[in-house]
């Protein structure tokens, strides 16, 4: 007897532990996100940086692991736009006056990139991001005229033959320089030229981004929807001459960046488009990028990485894709994919928060993100596009669940 007491009595304890260790569980997993407590936590990293920028004309682009130093870049830096519009989107969420002082003050910096023939692409990054955004929460006319002019400074390298916009205007290895070579964070430029055209520009710039999506599509994708990072192309013919990943593993990789800048870009060319091949196209580039994720829903550097798993994250890249997704879950026909693209993001964003937040490491937003592996840049980083895509993720997300339009002002 009083041996069955003592095993009835461990079974009622093993029943209670495991009722108890299922509730836990699924309390967890019902858990609230606070988004305002992560954009909070935003605005506190960033009001550190902002006091350790001292020199006029610095703008802050990474922190090395295990130092709290910022390295500063000027205006012509390709990230010089991240910053500023960091700071644009925390006054939009706080309303303060002093993040619109401080986000103008940088802005400014880049101004003459608007007047001063293209160096590069990444105009669209630079200047909508900061001017861009700039202008979407003041209207102030000065803002509207920068970006127009700047749309057509990106024009410039916008080749017919080709049908797209020349990435790099000068000698890169293996880009077989004077030909013509196009990236796929080229893509994210075009937002640029789609507002240009609708606020005043050129009806130009319109085709132009188009046909820079088409031949994108034609070229930079391998048939399962994976992508290079590079395509050259004859500048005179036209004719595609080879593709290769410049910042991935192999040329027959899936860059994790990479792969995100065209889910990104397709997203934003589907909405300014209405287009239905592009909310087709970017629902399966898409689609093969998250089924290829680990668990933990943030990617290493590459997909293809022969490491894995003790290859550097990049959490630039979860970030860039859970703010891509978010606006893809607003304009999918698919009720299905819209559930599951905004469940995907705000899991993804729930990881950023609890596991790769800078906290008190150093200044930035966020920790674990990667470069340029194969040149040895930047691995394993705080790097301040991953902090921007973040925040954006978040306001997009905070609007969501307000029923607000993802590109209204957070106040109206």
């Amino acid at each position: 007897m009083g041996i069955r007491l003592q095993v009835l009595g461990l079974l009622f304890i093993t029943i209670i532990a495991t009722s108890c260790g299922n509730t836990n569980k699924k309390a967890n997993q019902d858990k609230v996100f606070d988004i305002d407590a992560q954009l909070r936590y935003c605005v506190e990293q960033t009001t550190k940086a902002l006091k350790l920028v001292t020199k006029e004309g610095d703008i802050p682009r990474n922190i090395a692991p295990d130092s709290k130093t910022w390295r500063f870049v000027d205006y012509k830096d390709w990230t010089s736009g991240f910053w500023p519009g960091e700071l644009w989107y925390l006054y939009e969420f706080t309303g303060d006056k002093k993040w619109e002082v401080a986000a103008d003050k940088f802005t400014q910096y880049l101004k003459p990139l608007s007047v001063t023939p293209a160096l590069d692409h990444d105009l669209g990054f630079q200047v909508y991001n900061s001017f861009g955004n700039g202008y979407r929460l003041t209207n102030i006319p000065e803002y509207k005229e920068v970006v127009l002019k700047t749309a057509d400074t990106l024009a410039t390298l916008f080749n017919p033959n080709v049908g797209t916009i020349l990435s790099w205007p000068r000698d890169v290895p293996n880009m077989e320089w004077p030909q013509h070579n196009t990236i796929m964070d080229n893509m994210i430029n075009l937002e640029m030229m789609f507002w240009a055209s609708k606020n005043g520009g050129s009806k130009s710039l319109y085709d132009i981004a188009v046909s820079h999506a088409d031949v994108t599509i034609e070229n930079h994708f391998r048939p399962d929807y994976t992508s290079y990072h590079v395509v050259v192309y004859d500048k005179d013919t036209g004719k595609k001459i080879k593709g290769v990943t410049h910042q991935g593993y192999s040329d027959t990789s899936m860059w994790a960046r990479g792969q995100a800048w065209a889910i990104y870009g397709y997203t934003l060319v589907y909405r300014e488009t209405k287009d239905p091949k592009y909310l087709d196209f970017v629902e399966k580039v898409t689609q093969v990028y998250l089924e290829r994720l680990p668990e933990d829903l943030i990617p290493y550097w590459d997909f293809n990485a022969p490491g894995i798993p003790n290859e550097p994250k990049d959490a630039s890249a979860a970030a860039v894709v859970a703010s891509a997704i978010l606006e893809l879950s607003t304009l999918t026909k698919n009720a299905q994919l819209a559930e599951m693209y905004r469940d995907k993001a705000e899991k993804m964003l729930i990881e950023l928060s609890e596991n790769y937040q800078s906290k008190d490491a150093n200044s930035a937003i966020l920790l674990h993100s990667t470069g340029h592996k194969p040149a040895g840049s930047e691995i394993d980083y705080s790097i301040i596009y991953a902090d921007y895509y973040y925040v954006e993720a978040l306001l997009r997300l905070k609007k969501l669940k307000a029923g607000k339009d993802l590109f209204t002002p957070l106040g109206k």
